[in-house]
């Protein structure tokens, strides 16, 4: 979807600064959270979790850090399937009456867990429309939903790279519509192409698109 969240390539946001020898988490609750999203149920499905993120309001998205942003969105999910009440949240009790569910993931299997991410590769009858080489524009399109296909990019045209195969296509999966696979492809973009005559001639840009988010250049 089109939103704040969709930062690259926009002005007047300031430069980025990196922070030497970052820490993993700035402070410990960042590690809860973190905790708590991985062991939540609502994990089944990350483009589910991406895009309630997309739906913080502008003006909170950009004054919140990034776990707060995680943290938010895990409220809402919770929320919306049932798991817990509006009250129960505010308190950060658990009613008493309240239904109790097996934990989706104990603490003696986080570590294999956390070792052995999920797969996003999937199997379909269909083969690549392109191939390593093919010049492809990508579509400009303009979702209301999720997408993985960045605004800078759309109506570009890069060069594929590899292909990746099959995958979960993230704008269906996202609305529980299934998980719609399609091909995955890297895309070279040259700079000038994304951003005009003044960027650099030597530098690039390469994105894992899927299949529907191009067309043949």
């Amino acid at each position: 979807m089109n939103g704040v969240h969709d930062m690259g390539g926009m002005h007047g946001l300031g430069p980025v600064a990196p922070e030497p020898k970052e820490p993993v988490f700035h402070a410990a609750w960042e590690g809860r959270v973190h905790a708590m999203t991985i062991a939540s149920p609502t994990r089944g499905n990350i483009d589910v979790g991406r895009h309630q993120r997309e739906l913080i309001p502008g003006p909170d998205y950009l004054r919140m850090t990034y776990y707060e942003k995680w943290f938010t969105s895990l409220c809402a999910l919770l929320l919306k399937g049932g798991l817990v009440t509006a009250r129960e949240i505010a308190s950060g009790r658990a009613d008493p009456g309240s239904p109790k569910a097996t934990p989706r993931l104990a603490a003696t299997d986080v570590a294999a867990a956390m070792a052995s991410p999920s797969s996003y590769l999937r199997e379909m009858e269909a083969g690549p429309a392109f191939q390593p080489g093919d010049r492809v524009r990508a579509r400009n399109l303009n979702p209301t939903g999720h997408t993985r296909l960045p605004r800078y990019a759309r109506g570009r045209v890069g060069v594929i790279q590899r292909r990746h195969g099959p995958h979960v296509l993230p704008d269906s999966n996202a609305r529980g519509a299934g998980e719609d696979p399609r091909h995955l492809y890297t895309v070279c973009f040259a700079a000038r192409e994304l951003w005009g005559p003044d960027a650099p001639a030597r530098d690039s840009v390469r994105l894992d698109l899927w299949e529907p988010y191009l067309e043949p250049a």
